[in-house]
């Protein structure tokens, strides 16, 4: 019995024209496209500089900082009050002030003090960009201490720094952030508003009146509603690991078979969930609109754009 339960959903979604274009085209779209147009790096901060001091080592901080890939020089000012018009008018995003004795204080004491100045309206940004410009200048200082200890000959006090070493994904490339999370979003979004859309279509067009006349019984029922999205949701899977090895060269680093397992406790989950969205919904608007809310709630928490450490105790339990 259950293997005709089976055989009548498969044909019922191959018969839609839509469902296996969207199942295919779907995780393509969404992994080739989202990772480059949703980057959450900031680029192209529009920077001023105030340099007071116009020395070769001020001159050479300058340049090191319009070569960044982060910033763009788009301002020489010669006051700190015409800078900050310059960030009222949106025109300059981040302000470095340089000292008058900015050289002589570094070669006589070793130590300068800078003044950066970042738009906070766009918290994120004010912040991200404040953070970049003192990673170079702490590059340009140890860059510095090399030089002067070449020309002085003396040897510089031993100092500890600390360097920040990210194990996993080494040089910050937001795409490999993206791909496991969006693979994770396909298979939500895929295997809960799939089976969430197939029994309320079926109780619009009527064939749900014909199931329940006929002698199957709930749990094939259930297990033929839930295994054709269960096996799509491997395929889903499968493209969206094949598409990260083979366009972006990301490779799982444990055992993948345990991500298929794991999958299959998801999926069984989520489309449990469709399901039971399904039950309680009269039409398929009213299915769409409690898929969304779920959806929404399940991305917020989901660690993609908050990270769950900073969640409350109550929330992260939930999470």
């Amino acid at each position: 019995m259950l293997k005709f339960l089976l055989e009548k959903e498969f044909k019922q979604i191959f018969r839609n024209p839509f469902l296996p274009k969207m199942i295919l085209m779907l995780p393509l779209v969404m992994l080739l496209l989202i990772p480059w147009a949703a980057n959450q790096e900031v680029k192209n901060i529009q920077l001023c500089v105030i340099d007071n001091d116009r020395s070769s080592c001020s001159e050479r901080l300058i340049h090191k900082l319009s070569a960044s890939k982060n910033f763009i020089l788009s301002n020489l000012s010669d006051s700190y009050s015409e800078a900050m018009s310059a960030i009222e008018s949106n025109q300059v995003d981040v302000v470095l002030e340089i000292p008058p004795a900015f050289e002589k204080e570094l070669v006589r004491e070793g130590i300068v003090k800078v003044m950066i100045s970042a738009n906070a309206v766009n918290g994120t940004k004010g912040v991200l960009s404040a953070s970049y410009l003192s990673s170079i200048l702490t590059d340009y200082s140890n860059e510095l201490k090399v030089d002067f200890g070449q020309l002085t000959g003396k040897e510089f006090a031993p100092s500890i720094h600390i360097v920040p070493y990210n194990k996993f994904n080494i040089y910050l490339d937001y795409k490999f952030f993206m791909i496991p999370a969006i693979i994770v979003m396909l298979l939500t979004l895929i295997t809960g508003f799939l089976p969430a859309f197939n029994i309320v279509g079926e109780k619009e067009v009527g064939t749900i009146e014909q199931m329940n006349v006929t002698p199957v019984g709930r749990l094939y029922f259930i297990l033929g509603k839930l295994i054709p999205y269960w096996i799509i949701g491997f395929v889903v899977l499968s493209i969206g690991c094949l598409v990260a090895a083979l366009v972006y060269g990301l490779f799982p680093v444990g055992n993948l078979l345990w991500v298929y397992v794991y999958a299959a406790l998801y999926i069984l989950a989520v489309s449990g969930m469709g399901l039971i969205i399904s039950n309680y919904s009269e039409t398929m608007q009213q299915a769409m609109f409690l898929m969304f809310f779920f959806i929404l709630i399940l991305v917020l928490l989901s660690g993609l754009f908050t990270p769950i450490s900073s969640m409350p105790q109550w929330a992260q339990w939930i999470a």
